[in-house]
């Protein structure tokens, strides 16, 4: 194995790990990881001497990826209903680069809420706030002062605020919350199900104009609860399996077809002892990463 193959193994967890929050894509993520190989692998051959690989992969990465979201923005200007992340699933990753520390900072809920900020803001946030990088070694990365990359994380912090989601801190309490929302939808136990929802639940999906979802995201434990037991009769009639995992570090549910395909993969922000919000990534184009997908319009019968 050459030196160039040991540092590309190396160093793409960090590197994806950085995109990915970033970008909240994975094939987006992993373009850039590629990119930023690139031009380490000339910067190498030109002669450049790289005392700290690490610290090099970060700055090509993340430059790069400030450059990258810029044009993503203006992708998902166009985007067809509401915008999320591509899920990260702990038992469906068969890229090892994508097994990253699965924490709250990128969480579905965490990767949705930090398109509010630029794409410089989102860098100098991760940078210090995930990475633990000091205002000097981030003023390099972005090429800014330290004086503004203070204001810069000032002012990311300020944007998050409002919307930073709280998670239910127990685990086993987690668990224990989303094996009874499992329940409850399988069996269609409304009063259950309601009682498992927050008062102000908010369900989102993301179809992408590619797969059915909802136009807006659906708000109350009631129109939440009836729309889900709606699904889950469709869905039980159609041979789709729902199953427990983890998503982005969050509980969440998976649903696949009679023939293993993937169809959705739901995340569920559990605060307080209730499901706060879910997130339904249905859009086939963000799976593909996670293996076969299906079409879930035809297994749902139109």
């Amino acid at each position: 194995m050459t030196d160039h193959a040991v540092a590309h193994e190396d160093l793409r967890p960090l590197m994806f790990s950085i995109a990915y929050r970033m970008l909240g894509s994975v094939v987006e993520a992993e373009d850039v990881v590629q990119d930023a190989f690139l031009k380490m692998h000339r910067a190498h051959d030109a002669g450049t001497v790289i005392e700290s690989p690490d610290a090099y992969a970060t700055t090509v990465t993340t430059r790069l990826a400030i450059d990258a979201l810029g044009s993503a923005r203006l992708r998902r200007e166009q985007y067809v209903g509401p915008w999320l992340p591509e899920p990260l699933v702990a038992d469906r990753a068969p890229d090892p680069a994508h097994r990253i520390e699965l924490d709250d900072s990128v969480s579905v809920a965490m990767l949705a809420l930090m398109e509010r900020l630029s794409p410089v803001e989102r860098a100098v946030f991760i940078l210090r706030e995930t990475l633990g990088y000091d205002y000097t070694d981030i003023a390099a990365v972005v090429e800014r002062s330290e004086a503004n990359c203070r204001q810069l994380f000032a002012r990311a912090r300020q944007h998050l605020a409002d919307g930073k989601p709280r998670f239910e801190a127990s685990t086993v309490r987690r668990d224990q919350l989303v094996g009874a929302f499992l329940r409850a939808v399988q069996e269609g136990a409304l009063e259950d199900l309601e009682r498992l929802l927050a008062e102000d639940v908010v369900f989102y999906g993301d179809g992408g104009g590619r797969a059915p979802a909802f136009s807006a995201p659906l708000l109350g434990p009631a129109q939440v609860a009836r729309t889900l037991l709606g699904l889950a009769r469709r869905s039980d009639r159609a041979g789709i399996r729902l199953e427990a995992t983890g998503v982005n570090g969050q509980p969440g549910l998976l649903a696949t077809g009679p023939d293993g395909a993937l169809l959705c993969v739901l995340s569920l922000d559990v605060v307080d002892g209730r499901v706060a919000a879910l997130r339904n990534q249905l859009n086939p184009d963000k799976l593909a990463h996670l293996g076969h997908v299906g079409d879930l319009a035809a297994a749902l019968g139109g």
